[in-house]
C-alpha cells in the first residue's frame, strides 16, 4: 500500500512538475518579442537624447540672441542719454561703457579693489584679535571691579 501511494505522489510530483516547467519556460517567439521590445526602447531612448541636446543647443542660441539684444538696447539708450541729455545726467543715468552693464560707473576704475576679508580690522596695532587668549577679558575685569 506505501508503495502505490508513492508511486502515485511520483506521478502526480512529475506531471506538475512538466507543466510548471512548460509554463516558466521562456519559449523562442517570446525571447524574440522581449528583444525587438527591448530595441524598440533602446530606438526611443536614443530619440528622447537627440531631443534633450536639440532643446538644450536651442536654448543655449537664443539666450545668446537674448543676450546681444539687451546690449543692443542698453548701448541704443546709453547713446541717446548721452545725445540729449547733459553730460553730467547722462553719465549718472546711463554710463556708456561696457563697465555699466555690470553696475560699475567709468568713474570708479580708479577705485582700488580688496578681496573681502575673513577677519574685523584692528583699530589700533596693539588691539588683541578675535582668536587671542585675551579677546574680550578686559570687559569682564572692569565688570568683576563693579562688584567686589
Amino acid at each position: 500500500m506505501v508503495w502505490v501511494i508513492g508511486f502515485i505522489c511520483l506521478v502526480v510530483g512529475a506531471a506538475t512538475g512538466y507543466f510548471l516547467a512548460e509554463r516558466v519556460s521562456a519559449s523562442p517567439s517570446r525571447i524574440a518579442e522581449l528583444e525587438t521590445q527591448l530595441q524598440d526602447l533602446q530606438r526611443s531612448h536614443s530619440r528622447y537624447r537627440d531631443e534633450v541636446s536639440e532643446h538644450f543647443s536651442t536654448t543655449a542660441d537664443l539666450v545668446q540672441q537674448m543676450t546681444d539684444s539687451y546690449r543692443d538696447v542698453y548701448q541704443h539708450l546709453a547713446s541717446g542719454a548721452q545725445d540729449l541729455c547733459s553730460g553730467e545726467v547722462a553719465r549718472r543715468m546711463l554710463p556708456a561703457s561696457s563697465d555699466g552693464l555690470l553696475g560699475r560707473a567709468a568713474d570708479d576704475d580708479d577705485a582700488p579693489v580688496h578681496a573681502p576679508r575673513d577677519y574685523a580690522p584692528k583699530s589700533s596695532p596693539d588691539q588683541g584679535g578675535a582668536l587671542s587668549e585675551g579677546f574680550g577679558l578686559e570687559k569682564l575685569r572692569e565688570s568683576d571691579k563693579d562688584y567686589r
